[in-house]
């Protein structure tokens, strides 16, 4: 007879697992996209004890902006070795200087939407068929129309019109040559799931995920953090706060939150009376209502 009093943290994580299974069985070359940020760790985490004792079955691929905070850089490393994966890194900085991209100008400049190419580019050069990612639907309107397995075409396009039903969690990773599928295992979680999860698998993170003191500017209704790579501009000022980040991403677009929230239990607190998404902090989502979307289209993660 089923087991109808499993926790809900509990049959979050075996949908996952079956998912990471899924993909191992159905692809040939997968990997795992890896930023460095919560969600990320949480799939790393889900795949490492879904294929315990043998190895993770996916290289790890991050695409590195070269604008990244430095503790999410020193996390990653010491990550990948901890669990024996294989880091492979993408550079955005490399397809700059070969021309693949270029750098944006203007007053806002990022290197966030340039990820898409090198990300692409990585794909192809690698041959990776599947790309598992961390994304959740409750996280931004162009998300939420994703399926767990998402097809993407020969240019790494996605058509949000022409993905396949998943009726009874039957998965079709069929596909053409030189198209490939991102993968979501946490499509169904939440934000307060991943924290939750993460409080009982006591899963270290990144410090930028909790309340400390940094150098911050306002600016178009984010917080953004001094760094070499961000400036306050004329009438902008600096101020010393206690913040944290809900996301971790490129810190010319990642903003932070004022926050006194210092330890797991103080974090998921905030969360559960929070009142705005995790991404309202993330500049380059307000770059237009289609933002996140319109990358989607292109390749974006």
């Amino acid at each position: 007879m089923p087991d109808y009093h499993v926790d809900h943290l509990t049959h979050l994580e075996a949908e996952s697992m079956f998912v990471l299974r899924e993909v191992a069985t159905q692809f040939r070359e997968p990997c795992l996209l890896f930023s460095g940020g919560k969600d990320s760790i949480c799939v790393a985490h889900l795949a490492y004890k879904a294929f315990w004792p043998a190895r993770m079955p996916f290289r790890l691929l991050h695409v590195d902006t070269g604008h990244n905070f430095p503790e999410t850089i020193e996390y990653r490393d010491a990550f990948a070795e901890k669990v024996g994966a294989r880091l492979l890194v993408g550079s955005v900085e490399e397809s700059i200087r070969s021309g693949r991209v270029n750098e944006e100008t203007g007053p806002n400049p990022s290197r966030n939407a340039l990820q898409t190419v090198t990300l692409l580019d990585t794909i192809e050069e690698h041959g990776f068929d599947a790309a598992i990612g961390g994304a959740r639907r409750d996280e931004e309107k162009a998300r939420a129309k994703e399926r767990v397995f998402s097809h993407r075409d020969e240019f790494g396009q996605w058509d949000p019109k022409n993905q396949r039903p998943e009726l009874w969690t039957l998965f079709n990773g069929r596909m053409r040559v030189g198209e490939h599928f991102r993968v979501f295992p946490l499509s169904n979680w939440t934000e307060l799931d991943v924290w939750r999860y993460v409080q009982r698998e006591e899963i270290e993170l990144p410090s930028l995920y909790f309340a400390h003191d940094r150098k911050v500017f306002e600016r178009d209704g984010s917080l953004l953090a001094e760094t070499e790579f961000t400036r306050p501009s004329d009438g902008e000022r600096v101020e010393t706060r206690t913040v944290r980040f809900r996301t971790i991403g490129d810190v010319t677009c990642t903003g932070a939150v004022e926050s006194q929230a210092s330890s797991l239990e103080d974090v998921i607190a905030e969360v559960a009376a929070a009142r705005k998404t995790e991404r309202g902090t993330r500049a380059d989502d307000r770059r237009s209502e289609t933002s996140m979307e319109d990358r989607k289209r292109q390749g974006y993660f």
